[in-house]
């Protein structure tokens, strides 16, 4: 029912004396969490809430109202002088939240459009939820003026995750000089404990962008270690039931592919269709099981591709949504790197070894398809949290052919595969916790099996002022090598870890020490850039939150660390290291500054050598300073500079030797519909001294002289990377988003020399020109239409291009760089996909 204006100033007056519960007196000390407030939701009948962003029914007149936030930034600790007002409903379904956002004028409320989980030039309103209030573990709900949604999970393990997406609605208006939110979070979007009363941790968050301000409900204070841990309370819930959370959303997807081979019997042009499903079930309470049948992640951002000189490989970015939400149990401990689910198989480079005479090869798939993958997770009332992944790729062949008889056979690159995770996450009082996590990769056949088990651990004291933080990872890797007779390396291993700090307060301070030894690898489900190693270090912070002089803040630290070769022990590298950075109070420039300086490392991996601690190359001491510059985002036109300068000491006649990187990122934002965003990075290694890319070729008389040493060689290696994004939102649920970039790097070299023990080099007359260009180029252009909760369509195209050039091809000229790559053959994919969202709860209400 509907209540007049008289009637509802009345009402809002009658309900003073019931709105938030008083909270404690505040305490005066800035490193202690501030008192709990409490508020109380208030259960109303089905369909007595219409979502309209009105908030005009006569319910909403019942709940006690939260209000006088808190300041949290710039300046933390003010109360509010502009008033938010928010209620919380709830029935048997859905939990309703209504907010007002009273203001000076319309103009004071900044309304930038925007995709969803994009936090633009824009006010928002958010809520946070602890269901299990284990001060750890939480959700958050935001909706901004223009009616965009953002949601995002809270975790030790992640800390903020928006690539959770979670399906709930929202609508937002606009009445007079103040913005109207309302929320209705469904019981199945969360996870909450089978109790006949509940209590779950509550925040409230309001950001005001005209006057880059932010606040709490419950006072967030910057001194104090943690985010959930200083929430408030919302009671009042009795006898909701968690329901059945059981949802469907298959997809259809069409791909129109194409690129110009112009070879006898093969298509320039292919099409394919796909179908599948994502299934999400309720298991009970606490459980939900998360499933993709026949995925399909062919719309997934393309990869920023690179040159790679480094003895490690490259860590992509993971952009595939099923990998990327709800994983914050799966990431405890940093053992699953997710790429390596449906990776390049692992036979896949070994192929042009096995080929018989006249055999070339015709097809090998670079990337193991997938057959299904599955995630169980959730977290019991008494805060014992459960993670299981499970993935499987299929068999993986490449088809070669030979050229006279034209006889075609396979070669396996990658037999059947099975991926699994557990994880068991036990929290605990005062910000605590105790984790159990096994990854396991099994592969049929002989090729090998890995396991890798690991303990973690975190036990704060009662006032959350001083930690420890530790683990214990043991990795088992059995079978034979793939294509091999001979057992896998580094059949055994482990690692642990400890830090002790201080972790509250404006002073705060951690000691850390670790060991990983020479046979430790997770690799084969987790990223591990080199093992064998011995570290120590001490870092002290020191940080004023109040604004003072000119600046709004200020954050500063001091450190020292040592790295050492754990088998043999030798002294690899020891850096001091130093920085600062603040926010001028008027402008909201915010500048940066960091210092390091190193006596010198031994680089025992530049080598690529199979025994590591024999040779090293050895570089020099060195210093480096570097800074940035983030100008206010609440500017049409912003800039975002960082750069920084190393210097070396002199080695030899390599008395110039110096890098330097600087990256340049303006965007303009046309109108609240429009934005362009260019990003520029250039960089430049002058007389770096590095292991020869692409090794040695015993076919070629110039490399034969050289093949049983290691070859190193002074090059200069310049990079530039130039991306542009346009993006222009037509609605909150509507958005075109186009991303170019190109990638340019171009290795020169100067001189060589043979690497001996203990970093000795000696000159080289090595005479193949070993200079190198390489290019990559990409467009994604994304449309989106969210047409209905959690249902999209998504149109995609893709262009993607890649040159290298070796030798005297390899041009150092940037421009000749790019028209080259753009006159290359490209490949073109142009995409559609539907997915449909279908949700067992909406579909019984709508039958019934």
């Amino acid at each position: 029912m509907r209540v007049s204006l008289l009637g509802l100033l009345f009402a809002l007056w009658a309900t003073v004396g019931r709105a938030q519960t008083p909270a404690a007196p505040v305490s005066e000390n800035p490193q202690q969490a501030a008192p709990k407030r409490q508020l109380a939701a208030v259960r109303v009948e089905a369909g007595s809430v219409k979502l309209d962003g009105n908030l005009d029914e006569a319910v909403w007149l019942t709940a006690p109202i939260a209000t006088d936030f808190i300041q949290n930034r710039p300046n933390p600790g003010p109360h509010e002088k502009h008033p938010t007002e928010v209620r919380i409903l709830y029935d048997d379904a859905n939990l309703y939240v209504g907010a007002i956002m009273h203001d000076v004028s319309p103009d004071s409320i900044l309304r930038e459009m925007g995709t969803r989980d994009g936090f633009g030039n824009t006010d928002f309103f958010g809520i946070f939820l602890d269901t299990y209030r284990d001060k750890l573990n939480g959700y958050g709900f935001f909706v901004t003026p223009a009616g965009v949604q953002m949601d995002a999970r809270y975790s030790p393990a992640g800390g903020e995750d928006f690539s959770w997406d979670a399906v709930w609605d929202s609508r937002t208006a606009l009445r007079g000089t103040d913005w109207v939110a309302e929320m209705r979070i469904p019981y199945s979007a969360i996870r909450f404990s089978q109790q006949d009363e509940q209590l779950w941790g509550l925040q409230f968050m309001r950001q005001r962008k005209r006057e880059n301000q932010a606040f709490f409900w419950n006072e967030v204070r910057p001194a104090v270690d943690g985010f959930v841990n200083q929430w408030g309370e919302l009671t009042g819930l009795r006898d909701v039931k968690p329901p059945l959370r059981l949802s469907l959303t298959p997809y259809v997807s069409a791909y129109l592919d194409h690129y110009p081979y112009n070879v006898e019997g093969v298509r320039n042009t292919t099409s394919r269709f796909n179908g599948g499903a994502d299934v999400k079930w309720g298991i009970n309470e606490s459980f939900t099981l998360d499933a993709t049948l026949v995925p399909d992640f062919g719309q997934a951002q393309s990869d920023n591709r690179v040159l790679n000189l480094s003895p490690f490989e490259v860590q992509f970015n993971e952009n595939r949504q099923f990998f990327t939400e709800g994983t914050e149990l799966f990431n405890k401990g940093n053992l699953f790197y997710s790429r390596r689910v449906g990776a390049t198989p692992i036979g896949y480079y070994g192929v042009e070894g096995r080929l018989r005479p006249g055999e070339k090869i015709v097809n090998n798939p670079d990337v193991a398809q997938l057959i299904n993958a599955t995630k169980v997770s959730g977290r019991t009332r008494k805060g014992l949290g459960v993670g299981i992944f499970n993935a499987v790729s299929r068999e993986m062949h490449a088809t070669v052919r030979n050229a006279d008889t034209g006889e075609e056979r396979e070669l396996m690159t990658q037999p059947l595969t099975n991926f699994n995770i557990v994880v068991l996450d036990q929290s605990l009082r005062n910000n605590s916790y105790l984790s159990l996590i096994n990854t396991n990769v099994t592969r049929a056949g002989q090729t090998f099996d890995a396991n890798v088990t690991g303990g973690l651990f975190r036990f704060a004291n009662k006032a959350n002022a001083y930690a420890v933080d530790g683990g214990v990872v043991y990795s088992r890797r059995r079978g034979l090598g793939f294509n091999s007779e001979r057992q896998v390396a580094q059949r055994d291993g482990m690692k642990y870890n400890l830090s002790v700090g201080k972790i509250s307060g404006n002073l705060t301070w951690n000691v850390n020490h670790s060991l990983m030894s020479d046979t430790y690898n997770h690799n084969d489900l987790g990223l591990l850039f080199n093992n064998n190693t011995i570290s120590q270090g001490v870092q002290v912070n020191y940080n004023k939150y109040k604004p003072f002089w000119k600046v709004n803040n200020l954050s500063t630290w001091v450190g020292v660390y040592e790295n050492s070769l754990f088998r043999p022990m030798r002294y690899a590298e020891a850096e001091l290291y130093a920085g600062a950075n603040t926010t001028f109070t008027k402008q909201f420039l915010t500048v940066g500054i960091n210092l390091n300086a190193s006596p010198g490392r031994h680089d025992f991996f530049e080598p690529r050598t199979s025994t590591i601690g024999e040779y090293y190359v050895d570089v020099p001491a060195s210093s480096n300073i570097g800074g940035f510059i983030s100008s206010d985002y609440r500017k049409k036109l912003a800039l975002d500079v960082n750069g920084g300068m190393r210097f070396f000491a002199p080695d030899g006649d390599r008395s110039d030797r110096r890098s330097v990187g600087v990256n340049i990122a303006p965007r303009y934002r046309v109108n609240n519909q429009l934005t362009f965003r260019y990003n520029l990075n250039y960089n430049v290694a002058q007389n770096q001294i590095g292991y020869v890319n692409g090794g040695l070729d015993a076919s070629l008389p110039e490399d034969r002289p050289f093949l049983n040493s290691i070859l190193l060689g002074r090059r200069r290696v310049t990079t530039i990377v130039n991306t542009l994004t346009v993006s222009y939102v037509f609605t909150n649920r509507m958005s075109l988003n186009v991303r170019t970039r190109h990638y340019n790097s171009h290795v020169r070299y100067h001189d060589f020399s043979t690497l001996g023990q203990n970093g000795e080099e000696t000159p080289a007359a090595y005479s193949r020109n070993r200079d190198k260009a390489y290019n990559a180029f990409n467009v994604d252009a994304v449309f989106l239409w969210w047409f209905a909760p959690g249902s999209q369509v998504s149109v995609v195209w893709k262009n993607a291009a890649a040159t290298e050039d070796d030798a005297e091809r390899a041009t150092p000229l940037y421009f000749d760089n790019l028209s080259g790559t753009l006159v290359t053959p490209h490949n073109n994919s142009l995409s559609v996909k539907v997915l449909y969202f279908l949700d067992y709860l909406a579909l019984r209400r709508h039958r019934s």
